[in-house]
C-alpha cells in the first residue's frame, strides 16, 4: 500500500483522539469515480452549518463509482480526512456517507396502519417507518431510504404531517430505496478499515438534490441529473420529497475513454483536451479552430497533431447525446419522462461541458439549467462547483436529522413529515 508507514501513523492517531471528536461536528464523505472528498462542518442547536474542514483528491481504487482496490480506496479515504481534520483542528468519529454505483431501485410501498380513532402520533409513524425498512428485498440487495412521500387519513389526501389528526385508518405512501449489498459493503469495509463509523448512507443523487435544487423545485417538481465520472444518478423530486432514484452506468469518464480512443491520445490528454476545448454543439469557427493532440506514446513526436476542434466535438456529443437518452428512456418508464413540467437541474464534475444544456433540452424535452451547492456558511467559493455538490448534499442531508423524531434504523429519514423543513427554515432566515 502506497505510504503504508504514514498511512499507519495517521490511523493510530485516529484511534487514540477519536473519543476527543465535539459533539455537533459533523463529516460527510463522498467517494466517487474521480475524486474523493471529505467536508467536516459544525453543526448547532437550530441545524445551522459551518464548514470547517475540507479535503479532496483525486480518486484511486475505484471505477464506475464502485471499489475496486480495497488499499488504494482506504489509503485516499485516510488522506483526505486527514487533510479535513487538520484544517477542523479535530478529529471526526463518523461520516456521513454518499452511495453512487449501487445501481438503486426505487419502490413506492403503501403502508396501512389501523388507529381505531385515536390522534396520530409519533410511535405510529415509526411503526409505519419499521415496516418499510423490514420490506423484504432480494438477498443482494440492501435498504438505504424509507422516505415519506404522501399521507391519508380515511381517504383524505394531500395530508403534509398527519400528527395530531385523528382517524379510523392511516395510510402510507413510502419510497422505498435499495442498492448493491457488495458495493455499499465494498464501501463501507474501506470507512471502517480507517477507524471511522458510518453514521448515515445516503444516495449520491439525493444529496446532490438536496444541495442544489431550490425551494419552488422541490416543492413543485424537478429532476435532478447528477453527471459523475462513471455514473450518471437521477432523482426526481416533488412536494419536498425524493419521489423516485436510478442511474445510468455512463459518465465524464467514458466521454474522456471516447477521446483518447478517437484521436489516439492517452487518457491525461483527452481529459485535458475535454476540459480546455470540449463542446456538444460545433459552429463553423470549429472548422478552421485547430488544436494540438499530443500522440500516444511518442514522447518525441516530430511535429504536433493539428486537428479541427470540430472532430472533437464529433467524438463528444455522441456518447453524451447516448447517455440523456438513456436517462430520458428511465424517466419515460416510470412517468416522470413525459411531464413537460418538471424541469432538469444538471449537476457534478461532467455536466461543465460547454453546450451541454442546450443538448439536454433537446433530448429531454423539458427546461434546463446548471446547478452546483447552494452557499452554506464556511465552504470556500472553490467548493461551490457542481462536482462538490454531493458532499455539500450529505452536510445537508445530515443537518436535517432531528434526534426527538429519529427513526429506528439507520438510512431512513428522521424527519417524520419527509420534508426538507428543518434546514429550509434556517436557510430562510438567514439568506
Amino acid at each position: 500500500m502506497r505510504n503504508g508507514g504514514a498511512n499507519r501513523k495517521v490511523m493510530r492517531k485516529r484511534q487514540q483522539t477519536a473519543s476527543s471528536a465535539r459533539r455537533g461536528l459533523i463529516a460527510a464523505l463522498d467517494v466517487g469515480t474521480a475524486k474523493i472528498c471529505c467536508f467536516v462542518s459544525k453543526i448547532e442547536d437550530d441545524g445551522s452549518l459551518d464548514v470547517v474542514g475540507i479535503g479532496h483528491q483525486v480518486a484511486r481504487g475505484t471505477r464506475a463509482g464502485t471499489v475496486v482496490d480495497m488499499s488504494a480506496v482506504e489509503e485516499s479515504i485516510g488522506e483526505v480526512l486527514q487533510t479535513a481534520e487538520d484544517m477542523a483542528g479535530d478529529t471526526v468519529r463518523t461520516v456521513v456517507v454518499g452511495v453512487t454505483g449501487c445501481q438503486p431501485h426505487s419502490r413506492i410501498l403503501r403502508v396501512e396502519l389501523e388507529l381505531g380513532g385515536h390522534e396520530v402520533s409519533q410511535a405510529d409513524l415509526t411503526r409505519v417507518f419499521e415496516r418499510s425498512h423490514n420490506e423484504q428485498l432480494q438477498q443482494d440487495r440492501m435498504f438505504l431510504h424509507g422516505l415519506p412521500v404522501g399521507y391519508e387519513i380515511d381517504g383524505l389526501h394531500g395530508i403534509q404531517d398527519p400528527r395530531g389528526m385523528r382517524g379510523e385508518k392511516l395510510l402510507v405512501r413510502m419510497h422505498v430505496v435499495s442498492g448493491c449489498r457488495s458495493t455499499i459493503r465494498n464501501l463501507t469495509n474501506c470507512v471502517g478499515r480507517c477507524h471511522l463509523d458510518t453514521d448515515e448512507l445516503v444516495l449520491s443523487s439525493y444529496a446532490s438534490g438536496l444541495a442544489s435544487l431550490v425551494e419552488d423545485e422541490l416543492d413543485l417538481g424537478a429532476i435532478c441529473i447528477d453527471m459523475g465520472a462513471g455514473v450518471t444518478s437521477i432523482a426526481v423530486f416533488r412536494n419536498n420529497a425524493m419521489m423516485h432514484a436510478d442511474a445510468v452506468p455512463v459518465g465524464g469518464w467514458h466521454v474522456t475513454s471516447d477521446i483518447a480512443r478517437g484521436l489516439d491520445t492517452s487518457m491525461r490528454d483527452a481529459e485535458r483536451l475535454k476540459t480546455l476545448f470540449g463542446s456538444t454543439i460545433a459552429s463553423d469557427v470549429d472548422k478552421k479552430d485547430m488544436i494540438d493532440v499530443p500522440p500516444l506514446g511518442e514522447r518525441d513526436a516530430s511535429g504536433p497533431n493539428h486537428i479541427p476542434r470540430e472532430l472533437l466535438i464529433g467524438v463528444v456529443r455522441p456518447r453524451l447525446e447516448e447517455t440523456f437518452e438513456l436517462v430520458r428512456d428511465r424517466l419515460d418508464e416510470v412517468g416522470y419522462g413525459r411531464s413537460g413540467a418538471m424541469r432538469v437541474i444538471l449537476t457534478g464534475g461532467a455536466s461543465q461541458l460547454s453546450g451541454l444544456r442546450d443538448l439536454a433540452g433537446q433530448i429531454l424535452g423539458k427546461h434546463v439549467r446548471l446547478g452546483g451547492p447552494l452557499p452554506i456558511p464556511g465552504l470556500a467559493q472553490s467548493m461551490r462547483g457542481p462536482a462538490f455538490a454531493t458532499c455539500a448534499g450529505l452536510l445537508l442531508y445530515a443537518a436535517q436529522q432531528t434526534p426527538a423524531a429519529s427513526m429506528a434504523s439507520t438510512g431512513q429519514h428522521r424527519n417524520s413529515n419527509g420534508h426538507i423543513g428543518r434546514f429550509g427554515q434556517w436557510f430562510r432566515d438567514n439568506f
